[in-house]
């Protein structure tokens, strides 16, 4: 699918670039010589680095499936165990054995289980690096942005596709502006910032947006709390989350050199010598565009907790803590708050005290090297002193694997990234997320509550957040000009087509593609055609047909992982989808699939003025969508060819009309082979 979004793409040739566009530019392949690129452009790129972890087999089956037999450049390719790591199972040690044999044979960087969870491996050993590209067939890649790395995540046919040609495509996303102003209070951590974030900005506001943290108040937060924050912006609907590299950045890689105590490939005199150098150089231009800017008093937040089950809902833990919530367990594991200084937090909040009895603390390092460093420390023994239960570097817990899951009718807190209901365990169980100074203190405590209680004090009162929200305004000046995009054979230079409502937000992948036929391997084409949107509307079927053009609410696709609802519109004839914001996954399976896609809210906003109040899921507008690729613009017009809307969109770039052509990114990457 193409999700062409419908915000600004600036003038090319006389706006600034923000950092995003700018980290782009450098490992975009195949631009024009003096050409920028911006927000909505479709860009071939070749990351600096591809990270897979568990799932590194089932990338590699499909490597070998395309037809490849050697990685094209296996400096690029990391490959990490971390998530089953306690798994000793027959079945996933071979799994295990297959993915470290493969990665032997093609000279990949590889980390066995125990080594540490792989996003803390890719910023301890240097392949997510300032002002590089990094990406990962993981969700939370986001965390990378926490030391000016662009880290976002990918699918498998996307890895699979670096593993063999080196590149893959992104559209570089809307980019908002979050600006961070004043110092946080003592005892608030960067996981308050991200969970008042989640909590507050709660309506999509930077649904697959790409964050850049700015502002005076970043210079206060040190890089762990960054690392925390960058890799939240996940939960918070972002693609990434890049904060600045600045005097504190260049610090911590000075530090880094220290405790590596040997050369090394990637974290070096040479470059880390160069970050400052060229720090001035990638900062966002001053005229640079963003689509959204948020602007946030870090002085006016407070200790506050995620839950249960929703990382929407953000509660004071002042509040929280006067209504005596017991917990069963507590957890201070995952790639968001496992780091050194959050195990030392949480020693000094232990020490001397031990684990509430009835309540279960386990503890997990991020990384190896943060065990050795947190036991150099004595930290480590400090809170298995307490009566906390130690587990090996990894991921286990957070993901509901391993020891220690939520029981029905249990209540949890954690300093992880997901309290999604079931996915600690029951489905009946409750989960919250805090920071890891919460979480060691509510296991003391026995229910949720803060450090001060352990000595006696009360929380203070939460103080009112202060925060302001503005949007950017596209319009015809504004958006993508030049000379037009080129053509390659077999590209149509329009597409046009009737548009065919499905007056719905939130449209998941089980109502476009029903869930029974996801593993049946040999649905044919005309079956997957009857069954399209089935779940949603019984008479979708009967009431469009091939060439129409479906357009729906927002968040089209949201749901499983699963490539049949990107095949199944395919079989039903239709080319093109348009919708107010598309899941990223979907956008993702749907472009690999040859499937395109426009994101135009005001065209879906339109039409539900039109039709208010119609309660027909399925309705044949009588509009009609033609979109002139050559001039990126979409012209909207009525029965009688009378214009409703014109819109400019991202340019259509030759490398993905070549995805396009060539069926896929599958088939690309084939052709690339031969």
């Amino acid at each position: 699918m193409m999700s062409i979004r419908q915000f600004s793409t600036g003038l090319r040739a006389l706006r600034g670039q923000n950092l995003t566009e700018k980290i782009v530019q450098k490992y975009a392949v195949g631009v024009a010589p003096g050409k920028k690129v911006v927000s909505g452009d479709y860009v071939t790129i070749k990351p600096a680095h591809c990270m897979s972890h568990d799932n590194s087999w089932p990338v590699a089956t499909k490597f070998m499936g395309l037809g490849a037999t050697k990685v094209k450049d296996n400096r690029q390719v990391v490959c990490t165990l971390d998530h089953d790591v306690q798994n000793r199972s027959e079945s996933n040690m071979k799994k295990y054995a297959n993915i470290e044999k493969f990665a032997t044979e093609q000279g990949i960087d590889f980390y066995p289980a125990g080594r540490g969870i792989g996003h803390q491996i890719m910023i301890e050993e240097g392949y997510a690096f300032p002002h590089n590209l990094t990406v990962a067939s993981d969700s939370h890649s986001n965390t990378y942005g926490g030391v000016g790395s662009l880290g976002t995540p990918i699918v498998r046919t996307d890895a699979a596709a670096i593993w063999a040609t080196g590149q893959t495509w992104w559209q570089i996303p809307p980019v908002a502006k979050v600006e961070f102003t004043g110092e946080l209070s003592e005892g608030v951590t960067g996981k308050d910032v991200i969970v008042a974030l989640c909590g507050v900005f709660n309506q999509d506001e930077v649904l697959n947006h790409a964050i850049e943290f700015v502002g005076d108040g970043v210079k206060s937060l040190p890089i762990d709390y960054r690392l925390t924050i960058a890799n939240m912006t996940t939960e918070w609907g972002a693609l990434s989350g890049l904060f600045p590299v600045d005097q504190t950045v260049i610090d911590f890689y000075e530090g880094r050199m220290q405790r590596l105590q040997q050369p090394h490939e990637r974290i070096n005199s040479d470059t880390v010598g160069k970050l400052a150098a060229n720090a001035k150089e990638m900062a966002a231009d001053s005229d640079a565009k963003y689509a959204k800017h948020l602007i946030v008093d870090l002085s006016t937040i407070s200790p506050c907790v995620s839950g249960p089950n929703s990382v929407k809902v953000a509660s004071s833990l002042h509040d929280l803590a006067q209504q005596d919530i017991k917990i069963n367990k507590a957890y201070l594991v995952s790639c968001t708050n496992s780091r050194l200084s959050d195990i030392q937090a949480a020693a000094d909040i232990v020490r001397g005290h031990t684990i509430a009895d009835g309540v279960e603390f386990y503890v997990a390092a991020a990384s190896s090297q943060v065990q050795q460093d947190a036991e150099a420390a004595g930290a480590w023994q400090t809170i298995i002193d307490a009566g906390a239960k130690p587990l090996p570097a990894g991921c286990g817990p957070c993901i509901g694997l391993g020891t220690g899951l939520l029981e029905p009718g249990e209540v949890g807190i954690s300093a992880t990234n997901r309290n999604f209901k079931g996915r600690m365990g029951s489905k009946d169980a409750l989960a919250y997320l805090a920071s890891p100074e919460v979480v060691a203190a509510s296991a003391i405590l026995g229910r949720i509550g803060g450090p001060e209680e352990i000595s006696g004090s009360k929380i203070a009162a939460p103080a009112t957040l202060k925060r302001s929200t503005s949007v950017s305004t596209s319009d015809s000046e504004d958006s993508a000009t030049g000379a037009g995009v080129d053509i390659i054979p077999g590209f149509p230079q329009e597409l046009t087509g009737e548009l065919i409502l499905c007056n719905a937000d939130n449209i998941n992948t089980d109502g476009i593609y029903p869930g029974k036929y996801t593993y049946q391997d040999d649905v044919p084409k005309e079956k997957m055609a009857q069954v399209c949107m089935e779940n949603y509307d019984g008479e979708f079927y009967s009431k469009t047909k091939p060439g129409d053009i479906i357009i729906s609410g927002y968040n089209f696709g949201t749901g499983s992982s699963r490539e049949q609802a990107a095949t199944a519109i395919l079989a039903r004839g239709m080319q093109l989808v348009v919708a107010g914001s598309f899941g990223n996954i979907f956008s993702r399976n749907s472009i690999n699939n040859a499937l395109l896609t426009l994101e135009i809210p005001a065209l879906i906003d339109k039409l539900r003025q039109k039709y208010a109040g119609d309660k027909e899921l399925t309705i044949r507008t009588g509009w009609f969508l033609k979109w002139d690729v050559p001039k990126a613009q979409v012209t909207v017009t009525d029965a009688d060819n009378k214009v409703i809307m014109q819109q400019k969109v991202g340019e259509l770039g030759t490398n993905l009309q070549d995805i396009i052509v060539k069926g896929g990114l599958e088939g690309w990457v084939k052709a690339q082979i031969q």
